[in-house]
C-alpha cells in the first residue's frame, strides 16, 4: 500500500487522493467551531471535580510528552478536554487499530439492517468471488464472528507481516494466502490481516465504500463531519487502521457505545450488538497495566480498571476510547506514535493516565 494515501471526507463530499492530508489542512477546512457541536458543560454538575480534572489535564503534557488531546465525558456531557503540543481540537489524528473498533460497529448496524446474514457466514459466504480462487484456502471457512473475536486460527505476525499486508495489491487475496496457526489455532491472536476483510465484507453488503457507509450509518447522526481514512492500493479504506479523528469525535463515537448505542437519545448501533461487542468473548494475550483481566470483545478490549469493568478501542501508542459504564464515563486520549521501543512504556503511561480521571470520576460517583 502507498501509505501517503488517504480518503479526505468533509460533510457530504468525497476526496480521493494520492497525498495525505495533514492534520492542520484538516482542521482549517473546519467551518464549525469545535465547540458549537458538543458545548463544555461545567464539571461539577456532572460529578466531577473540575480543579482536580484541570489538573490532571494540564500535568499530562509532561508525564506524557507525545500527547496531542485527551477528551472526558461524563454522562454524555463533555466534561473535560485539552489539546497538547500546538494541537488543536479540531485536528484529525490518527486513531491508530481504534479504527478496529468503529468497524465492529458498522458491522453492527450492517447486521441489523440485514445486509449481512449471522455472524456465523463464513469468508466463502460473504466475499465468493475472491474465496472461490482460493476454494482450499484456510481463511475461506473463517467466520465473521471469529475475525471479530480474533480467533481466526490463521498464522499472522502484526510485528512481521504488517508491512506486507500495507504493500499487498489485494488484501483479500493476501488473507486468502495465510496458513492455519499450528501453535495455538482458534486461541485469541491479533491479526490485523484478518480484520482487513472487513472492508470488502462491508462494502460488498452495502454496494458502496465502506467510508460512505461509516459517513450515512454512523458519523453523520453523530455529528461528525469531518475524517479522514487511509486506503491500501486498490483504493480501499483499510478496516484495521488508518481513520483519523478528532478526539472528540472518538469520544462520541466511545460514548454511544457507553450509552448502550444511543446518541441523544437515538439508537445508532444495536443495544444489543453493544453488549456482545463489548463483553468479554476470551482472553487476549496482551495486557496493558494497570487494567487487569485483559479480554477481547468484538473488536472491542475488555477488562477491569481498579475494580470496575470497562472497554476500549486501543491505538498504537496510546489511542484509547475507555468506557466505564458504571460511572457514565468516557475518556479519549491521542499521542503521536512512538518507536517500537518505546510503544509498551507510552502506552502504560497514558493508561495511568486515564486511570487516574477514572479515579477522579469514582471518588465522585
Amino acid at each position: 500500500m502507498n501509505s501517503r494515501r488517504s480518503i479526505v471526507l468533509a460533510g457530504s463530499g468525497a476526496l480521493l487522493g494520492a497525498a495525505t492530508a495533514t492534520a492542520a489542512s484538516a482542521s482549517a477546512s473546519a467551518s464549525a467551531s469545535a465547540s458549537a457541536d458538543w458545548p463544555a458543560a461545567d464539571p461539577a454538575g456532572q460529578n466531577m471535580p473540575g480543579e482536580a480534572l484541570g489538573q490532571v489535564l494540564l500535568d499530562a503534557c509532561r508525564s506524557v510528552p507525545a500527547l496531542r488531546g485527551i477528551v472526558v465525558v461524563r454522562n454524555g456531557a463533555l466534561a473535560g478536554e485539552r489539546c497538547y503540543a500546538g494541537a488543536s481540537a479540531n485536528d484529525l489524528l490518527p486513531v491508530n487499530s481504534a479504527t478496529k473498533s468503529v468497524c465492529s460497529m458498522l458491522v453492527g448496524q450492517a447486521l441489523a439492517q440485514g445486509k449481512i446474514r449471522s455472524l456465523g457466514d463464513t469468508v466463502a459466504d460473504l466475499l465468493p468471488e475472491p474465496a472461490r480462487l482460493a476454494p482450499d484456502a484456510p481463511a475461506a471457512q473463517v467466520t465473521l464472528r471469529q475475525i471479530l473475536t480474533g480467533t481466526t486460527g490463521l498464522a499472522y505476525d502484526w510485528r512481521t507481516q504488517t508491512a506486507a499486508l500495507i504493500d499487498a495489491a489485494d488484501a483479500a487475496a493476501f488473507v486468502l494466502g495465510l496458513p492455519r496457526d499450528s501453535e495455538a489455532p482458534g486461541s485469541w491472536s491479533y491479526n490485523d490481516a484478518a480484520v482487513s476483510l472487513l472492508t470488502p465484507i462491508l462494502e460488498r453488503a452495502h454496494g458502496m465504500p465502506i467510508a460512505d457507509v461509516a459517513r450515512r450509518d454512523l458519523f453523520t447522526p453523530l455529528g461528525i463531519d469531518h475524517f479522514s481514512w487511509r486506503s491500501d492500493k486498490s483504493g480501499h479504506a483499510t478496516a484495521y487502521m488508518g481513520l483519523a479523528l478528532r478526539t472528540r469525535d472518538l469520544a462520541k463515537l466511545a460514548w454511544t457505545m457507553a450509552d448502550g448505542g444511543r446518541w441523544k437519545g437515538v439508537q445508532v448501533v444495536p443495544a444489543d450488538w453493544v453488549a456482545d461487542s463489548t463483553r468479554r468473548h476470551g482472553p487476549a494475550q496482551w495486557r496493558n497495566p494497570p487494567i487487569a483481566d485483559t479480554g477481547y470483545g468484538y473488536l472491542w478490549f475488555t477488562g477491569t480498571l481498579d475494580g470496575r469493568d470497562v472497554a476500549w478501542g486501543w491505538g498504537y501508542g496510546g489511542q484509547f476510547a475507555l468506557l466505564v459504564p458504571s460511572l457514565r464515563l468516557v475518556v479519549a486520549t491521542a499521542a503521536t506514535a512512538p518507536a517500537p521501543k518505546d510503544v509498551g512504556a507510552q502506552t502504560a503511561t497514558v493508561a495511568r493516565l486515564v486511570q487516574q480521571v477514572v479515579a477522579l470520576a469514582a471518588a465522585s460517583a
